[in-house]
């Protein structure tokens, strides 16, 4: 049985057609169509609601160690504040899932898995059976919402409600107490259209308020809510890939086009003898 994610509601009220995606009820789309919404993003702006995404804290004294281990981009560089992505891999190669690793402090790191991964025997699981020292993994999916505002208007509006403390200022970056609208949030210069903009985190509980506020606050720019169908077109204009698609358990992040992500002058980790 599929799951809602907290903005479920709305997106009934706004016209979304709903469809089961990665174990939950999301829209496909609204009553503009695809590409209109591709379109918005990409002159304009456009909401997406990614709370369907797993979101785990890794934390402890060995916590960069077991990141280190677990997947094959180097994070010993990684200052606090600062976002990476990378792919992890089994004994073989293949890829388990591609992920986000956000450095908060040297024992703590917030990690950004994809949803059809992270209830199986994948991401959460296989992050505990290959854990080792002093690290705790923590599954704090029910915790957060995700939002994402991309567009080159996207941070036009994001001011509207953010003050400059709040609003990273890199690509790859977050702000972990930030505050928007007057709501605590994580806010994330990051996203998977090839726009500028910003992902959002914060907690489930005030999503329908958060999205509400972002969309009548960026009417004046164009802003309009946007579904799974335009979130894929987006992807695959800017070369991203997904999980399921261009890659799996059996496919090598070499074999993907992601080399840039895969760092064999480290000292070890899963899949290094089989990406070699």
């Amino acid at each position: 049985m599929e799951l809602k994610t907290p903005l479920y509601d709305a997106h009934v009220r706004a016209g979304g057609k709903i469809v089961p995606f990665a174990g939950y009820l999301l829209p496909v789309q609204y009553e503009p169509g695809v590409i209109k919404e591709h379109m918005a993003v990409r002159t304009q702006a456009g909401l997406f609601d990614v709370s369907h995404m797993g979101e785990i804290l890794c934390e402890g004294k060995d916590a960069l160690a077991n990141i280190q281990k677990l997947l094959t981009n180097n994070f010993d560089n990684l200052a606090d504040g600062q976002a990476r992505y990378s792919p992890m891999c089994n004994e073989n190669g293949g890829t388990v899932d591609d992920l986000i690793v956000y450095k908060r402090s040297d024992e703590h790191y917030f990690i950004v898995v994809n949803a059809a991964n992270k209830d199986k025997d994948k991401d959460y699981q296989w992050m505990l059976s290959h854990q080792f020292g002093e690290v705790t993994f923590t599954d704090v999916s029910d915790q957060y919402s995700q939002l994402a505002l991309q567009g080159p208007k996207a941070m036009e509006i994001l001011r509207k409600l953010a003050s400059e403390d709040s609003i990273p200022k890199k690509y790859y970056h977050a702000v972990f107490d930030g505050e928007v609208a007057g709501m605590p949030c994580i806010v994330s210069k990051t996203g998977y259209t090839g726009e500028d903009g910003v992902e959002i985190y914060l907690d489930s509980g005030l999503a329908e308020k958060m999205w509400d506020t972002l969309l009548a606050n960026g009417k004046e720019e164009g802003l309009i809510p946007c579904g799974l169908g335009a979130r894929d077109t987006l992807r695959m204009e800017a070369a991203m890939p997904l999980y399921g698609h261009e890659m799996d358990d059996e496919v090598t992040p070499l074999e993907t086009g992601l080399g840039f992500a895969v760092k064999m002058a480290k000292d070890d980790f899963i899949g290094m003898c089989c990406a070699r």
